[in-house]
């Protein structure tokens, strides 16, 4: 028993330790504030994939016709991946110039397999593209009008080859999805504080930019082309190999792009799992650490909760590791949450702690050795 405390207090140690740092380098980014106005000259090009996203593509489309950015100066480039509903009829007919309709099934056979429809997707759509930077999103985001201004004014102060934004969730209408909300935030915190103390890099896909012609200049995506998912972090870290000053993440509530939780739990673990099984493929290796951390130290809690189920003599040494717990883990969320704004979910936070542990656990195994379902397609 005693042994394996001594294990669990080790591995507490350090993740107490990485909260606090995290905390820390949320603090200390600086919040983007544009010194000037736009130059008039750079294009962008928005690259949204989108399968079975009838239903919510209306309210992006709405969103992208109400950016402040000049339309002459942005095209939307929507891909629809083999969609059995009407995606491509709400392309077609949205009452916009700019928007255009690249099909996969016009440049692939339904019965040609990939391992990556997604990343096949962005990259017809970034040979079609006129942009000087690529801006990517998902087909059931919503943003706010400043998003391409803001994301433009950025790149013009700073030319990083790869930015980074933040991502949130919004209709949090029940618990557990209240729960998803917790859980991405803290994610998206992480993200931040790796960027400001410089010991890592993290994006998704929701919300992130990069050059076009980097993209060509780093192969897009040959040689993860064989990978599911990770069309966001692993381009990432390609473009960090080349330029490793040239990746940076934007903080500004201004270009926050919110996303739908998942509506069932079964869904909410594929999810999980497609995440988890890009793990092992990152090239940052400070990363990889982290997780491993992270993992080891839920594995520890739960198996120290059961324990506490069984044998009395566990009980208060579970308590004491929980309540350390969600001590660290406030301390790096109060200030996460004020950004997003999302500081009311918090009383959510303690008894989420008997989701957020088993779900870790269950997640990172399975996405090393399961498979998972993504868009109707079943991925290994």
């Amino acid at each position: 028993m005693y042994i394996i405390l001594s294990i669990l207090f080790g591995l507490g140690l350090v993740y107490g330790y990485l909260m606090l740092r995290y905390g820390q380098g949320w603090k200390s980014l600086p919040a983007f504030k544009p010194a000037k106005p736009v130059s008039g000259h750079t294009k962008v090009t928005v690259i949204i994939p989108a399968r079975d996203e009838e239903a919510n593509l209306p309210p992006l489309l709405q969103a992208l016709k109400a950016q402040t950015y000049p339309a002459h100066l942005f095209e939307v480039i929507v891909i629809d991946d083999f969609s059995t509903d009407a995606t491509a009829d709400v392309v077609r007919h949205f009452p916009a110039s700019n928007v255009q309709l690249l099909q996969l099934s016009q440049h692939l056979s339904a019965e040609q397999r990939l391992n990556s429809y997604k990343k096949k997707a962005i990259e017809m759509a970034v040979e079609r593209a006129t942009g000087d930077i690529i801006m990517t999103t998902d087909a059931d985001c919503v943003m706010g009008p400043e998003w391409i201004t803001r994301m433009v004014q950025f790149y013009e102060t700073y030319q990083p080859k790869f930015i980074a934004a933040p991502v949130s969730f919004y209709q949090e209408h029940n618990f557990f999805k209240v729960l998803q909300s917790l859980d991405f935030m803290t994610m998206q915190g992480i993200t931040g504080a790796l960027a400001a103390l410089k010991s890592g890099t993290m994006c998704n896909g929701a919300n992130l930019a990069y050059e076009r012609k980097v993209f060509y200049e780093v192969g897009g995506f040959k040689g993860i082309d064989n990978i599911a998912s990770g069309d966001d972090m692993l381009l990432m870290f390609k473009i960090y190999r080349a330029y490793p000053a040239g990746v940076l993440y934007m903080k500004s509530e201004e270009t926050i792009v919110r996303t739908l939780p998942v509506d069932t739990f079964k869904a909410f673990m594929h999810q999980r799992i497609r995440w988890s099984s890009k793990a092992d493929k990152y090239d940052d290796k400070r990363l990889t650490w982290v997780l491993a951390l992270v993992y080891f130290w839920n594995a520890g809690m739960l198996l120290a909760g059961i324990a506490a189920l069984f044998l009395p003599a566990w009980r208060m040494w579970f308590v004491g590791l929980l309540i350390y717990k969600i001590l660290v883990e406030f301390y790096f969320m109060v200030p996460v949450a004020r950004f997003f704004d999302k500081t009311a979910l918090l009383s959510r936070f303690i008894p989420g702690q008997f989701f957020h542990i088993p779900y870790i656990v269950v997640a990172g195994w399975l996405g090393k050795f399961g498979s998972y379902q993504w868009k109707g397609r079943k991925v290994k």
